[in-house]
């Protein structure tokens, strides 16, 4: 009976969660439901899908709607109406057309005209397919409406879009905030009816029986018996991917036989062994049964365009785990030398295809996105993959306080949660209250792009969804990996990052700036894992620049374990993961690491299980490990827990089903209650974030790749670091790394320049596009102008030949970017302004005899290297000197970084200048912190703020600090825990 149901996805306007939204209707005796979003279908399969457990058939359509005026409601009769609702819904976005007063021609497809619209304009003509809609509310209306001649067409239209009065205050709040408006300006022509709320089954059904409107009823369910629509799911769903790659099954299977075993002399050449051809055997065999050949196939096209093209790429995930994959070329790692678990990546009960995130470089990315639509998309069959972005408090709050017509500083307490919650004013109140329910309600605020995920699917993609096509260009769902995966469809991560563009870019430099080097193969990874000068950056975590090895928790940790190898680095890189930490297992690993007579302390069947990981659950093969082995569980059920540990599954019946079994089995093999929660808790805190021992390899494979150039072209790959976005920290600290290297960096120069970075020798220019405020068209046009007639040769011969305004002009002059010319910067912005002041900018004439400029005899200006430094600091956001230098007084002597080894558990006082700082909580919930200094000779100085400390340093402000504290040593890595933190004062300008 319920036609025109909304839930939150009909996004800023409706509230009700789909789940619930079943619920409350079953709950009041309705047992057939149409979900009709508002131009939106999101909720569409996840409402079928959760509709059986409330024994509720399902409907679902679109609420077209402009703006907030309903045109009409349509409702899919089966599966491809509700194709071609999704492809007439995506036509229109694509366009921006607002939608008509009549819907378009359409089979399969029933459309509802709300009454009021009908009866204004006094339609008589209605096909077929057409009804008039029609709530309890207005029935009384029917009676002198010329549209009482139609009863045939009359249907109940009785709107579900909020569950209580709260909702729909929300659902005000929502409005105001989608319209930019104050909630004392919100027209109430831009919301719903209050009334929208649910009524019992029975009560509607007295109204019309009651007017004697019992064919309305009839009308209503015979509609709704015309309605049937079906998607598998679960365990029961249909393969939804790309089903045939070339002509066949067959010759896709043939395809990929051939060019697996044609690959083994190229990646294994005379070490070809029976465990290898077993294991391709093995593969090749799950991959056919499973029907995964075309899934590998694309990757593998993929990645070939990507050889072709010449772009780097990293290929990672589950699928690492594989030796077809190594084969193929789509990952970089050999699963025989690393002992990779076969069922991580494929097994008989995992219904998902193994995981490929293939990494290209963020410049590189795009085009071969361009390429998978280009090739797989042209009947529709390709999208990229939405999520939602839900409203999280503090953005709540910020929207919120808007809406309320709060100030500035009040929003900002509030949404730093800076406020005693028993001096809030009323309206103050509001905001943190609703704040709370639209975050509780885990309420979607718009859609979002996924980080990578592309669908590549049998059918058009519209069978699924409607698409929208957001400023990247490329076609994009309306739900989730989550519903995705529900319904059959898998997706090929294609991810940027900017570590693949730092390798390319640094062989680049390299051939300019080192023309001599030997020529060396970046790929041949085997030869860089036995180079003792990159074991030795590793064990001295001399690593800055280099990817994923270089922040200061991974720092910590190499030193901790000692990693000077390949395989060490592997275990590190899932180790630094936030779940090892947080279950307390990092620090035990460390211990058993060092310790050899500590690993006996393990389970023995959990260190039969993981003796390579001293029975310590490090990888997610582990959890899979333990799940099958040590509980019983079967290799189907432990992806379940695997998977649900990530919190996308948790809570649902498949997850909680598994978990009991998990614990009766424990309780049938006579495992200690204690332990077997221990180890439960384990898997709790760090499934979701632990990598599969494939994907920490990939990720090793690529630390080795920049650990290499950084060894034997130090300065070419500090500077691809910087045009490439730096890492983990601000480019400050690469361009001091750079400097203890041996480079002289330069400020940037109008002859010696480049947009990015560049380098001469040992000699670093620092590109103009560093400079904060410089455009990025009088970069070009200061290129233009160097390449089409050489160097400039003074300021004048600068202004004769690029159009550019003053305020433009003085950020150059400001950063010293004519040093050529031997004027200091204060004279050149009088002669500056002498020139450009009263002129206009225009483009320079090439002139045929040079006009003589008239200089001014102008006062001896003094500068000085503290100016210059401020200079930098307002233009780079950084000084090219020392930070030392900038201090008022000179410092005292103090401890430096290279002797802190004499002082473990004695007070020191350091002087550093801050690099990052960590903001995290203690088991109590108190705010402490992590950082990071250079000391004087510029060597890190790492400490930790406890609460007390902590409340004393803002990160915020950058600066030389005098820090106090007591020097402790853990497993060979000096900290100090800061007791008292003071910031110097700087020298004035």
């Amino acid at each position: 009976m319920l036609l025109n149901c909304h839930s939150f996805f009909s996004l800023r306007f409706g509230t009700i969660p789909e789940d619930e939204l079943l619920a409350l209707c079953r709950e009041n005796g309705y047992d057939c439901v149409a979900l009709t979003d508002i131009n939106n279908t999101s909720g569409c399969l996840n409402f079928i899908r959760m509709a059986p457990r409330y024994d509720v058939k399902p409907i679902v359509g679109i609420d077209f709607r402009n703006g907030v005026t309903q045109q009409f409601v349509a409702l899919a009769k089966n599966n491809r109406g509700f194709q071609t609702l999704n492809a007439y819904l995506s036509a229109q976005k694509l366009t921006d057309v607002l939608f008509p007063d009549r819907a378009p021609e359409m089979e399969d497809v029933v459309f509802i005209y709300p009454f009021e619209k009908l009866n204004k304009e006094r339609r008589e003509q209605f096909r077929p397919n057409e009804y008039i809609g029609i709530s309890m509310q207005d029935l009384d209306k029917l009676h002198y409406s010329p549209l009482h001649r139609f009863m045939d067409r009359l249907v109940i239209q009785q709107p579900v879009t909020f569950r209580n009065k709260k909702d729909f205050n929300a659902h005000r709040l929502l409005r105001a905030i989608d319209g930019n408006t104050l909630l004392s300006k919100l027209s109430v022509s831009e919301t719903g009816k209050e009334n929208e709320q649910i009524v019992s089954a029975k009560v509607l059904e007295y109204q019309f029986k009651q007017k004697d409107f019992r064919a309305i009823l009839e009308n209503t369910r015979k509609l709704m018996d015309e309605c049937n629509i079906h998607f598998s799911f679960g365990e029961e769903r249909e393969h939804q991917n790309l089903k045939v790659f070339g002509k066949n099954e067959e010759e896709d299977f043939k395809r990929l036989r051939s060019m697996s075993y044609q690959a083994l002399g190229y990646r294994y050449g005379d070490n070809i062994t029976d465990d290898i051809f077993d294991r391709i055997s093995k593969e090749l065999e799950m991959i056919r049964l499973q029907n995964f050949v075309p899934f590998f196939l694309v990757n593998q096209d993929i990645v070939n365009y990507a050889r072709q093209k010449g772009y780097y790429y990293v290929g990672r995930g589950s699928g690492a785990n594989s030796i077809i994959a190594y084969l193929l070329n789509i990952t970089n790692v050999d699963p025989i030398e690393l002992d990779l678990y076969f069922e991580r990546f494929i097994n008989l009960h995992r219904k998902n295809p193994p995981d490929f995130d293939i990494d290209f470089s963020w410049r590189d990315r795009e085009d071969v996105t361009r390429y998978i639509f280009d090739t797989y998309g042209k009947n529709g069959q390709a999208s990229l993959l939405a999520t939602y972005s839900t409203f999280q408090h503090s953005s709540a709050v910020r929207e919120l306080g808007k809406v309320f017509g709060l100030p500035a500083y009040e929003i900002d307490a509030l949404s730093n949660g800076k406020y005693d919650p028993k001096k809030l004013d009323q309206l103050s109140g509001l905001v943190i209250r609703y704040a709370d329910y639209l975050q509780t309600n885990n309420q979607p605020n718009h859609l979002s792009i996924h980080a990578g995920g592309i669908l590549i699917s049998e059918r058009p993609m519209h069978y699924f969804t409607a698409t929208d096509v957001p400023p990247k260009g490329f076609p994009t769902t309306q739900f989730d990996m989550v519903i995705a995966e529900d319904v059959g469809l898998n997706k090929y991560d294609i991810l940027g990052q900017r570590g693949l563009a730092k390798i390319k870019e640094t062989l680049e430099i390299i051939r300019y700036n080192r023309p001599e080097a030997t020529d060396f193969d970046i790929n041949d990874v085997r030869k860089f894992k036995t180079d003792p000068k990159i074991n030795d950056l590793i064990r001295q975590a001399q690593c800055i620049g280099c990817f994923y090895v270089e922040s200061p928790a991974m720092r910590m940790l190499l030193k901790k374990l000692e990693v000077d190898n390949y395989l060490g680095l592997v275990a590190a890189s899932s180790i630094i993961r936030p779940g090892v930490a947080k279950s307390g297992m990092m620090r035990e690993y460390i211990l058993r690491h060092r310790h050899p007579e500590k690993r006996n302390e393990a389970h023995p069947r959990l260190l039969e299980l993981m003796e390579e990981t001293y029975g310590i659950m490090v990888y997610q093969e582990d959890v899979i490990k333990v799940a099958h082995y040590f509980a019983g569980l079967t290799l189907g059920e432990a992806d379940v827990i695997r998977r649900g540990m990530s919190g996308k599954f948790r809570g649902r019946e498949e997850f909680e089903r598994v978990k009991k079994k998990y614990f009766k089995n424990c309780r049938s093999k006579g495992y200690d209650e204690t332990m077997t929660m221990e180890i439960w808790n384990q898997i709790a805190s760090f499934a979701g974030f632990a990598f599969a021992k494939g994907h920490s390899a990939s990720y090793a494979v690529e630390s080795y790749q920049t650990l290499f150039l950084k060894a034997y072209f130090p300065l070419e790959f500090m500077v691809a670091v910087l045009n490439n976005g730096g890492g983990f920290y601000a480019p400050e600290l690469y361009i001091h790394e750079a400097r203890m290297l041996g480079a002289l960096v330069h400020a940037p120069c109008v002859n010696h320049s480049e947009a990015q970075a560049t380098i001469e020798g040992s000699q670093i220019y620092l590109g103009m596009q560093f400079l904060n405020a410089l455009e990025e068209k009088t970069i070009e046009r200061i290129l233009s102008a160097r390449k089409q007639d050489g160097p400039f040769t003074s300021l004048n011969d600068f202004l004769d030949r690029v159009p550019i305004s003053i305020e433009q002009l003085t950020i150059l002059i400001r950063i010293d970017a004519f040093r050529f010319t031997g004027i200091g910067k204060k004279t050149l912005l009088w002669k500056a302004h002498f020139r450009l002041s009263t002129t206009p900018v225009k483009v320079p004439q090439k002139q045929l005899f040079h006009t003589e400029i008239k200089d001014f005899e102008l006062p001896e200006f003094h500068s000085s290297i503290l100016d210059d430094a401020y200079d930098q600091i307002e233009l780079l956001g950084f000084p090219l000197c020392s930070p030392f230098n900038l201090l008022k007084n000179p410092l005292p002597k103090s401890v430096m970084s290279r002797d802190l080894h004499n002082y473990v558990n004695q007070e020191v006082v350091q002087y550093g200048y801050l690099v990052a700082l960590k903001n995290t909580r203690t088991t109590r919930g108190e705010s402490m912190q992590f950082g990071t200094f250079l000391d004087y000779e510029g060597h890190f100085i790492d400490t930790v703020h406890f609460p007390t400390a902590a409340a004393k340093v803002n990160g915020s402000i950058k600066g030389v600090y005098k820090i106090r504290g007591v020097v402790t040593e853990e497993f060979g890595f000096l900290t100090v825990e800061v007791a008292e933190i003071t910031r110097m004062e700087s020298a004035a300008r």
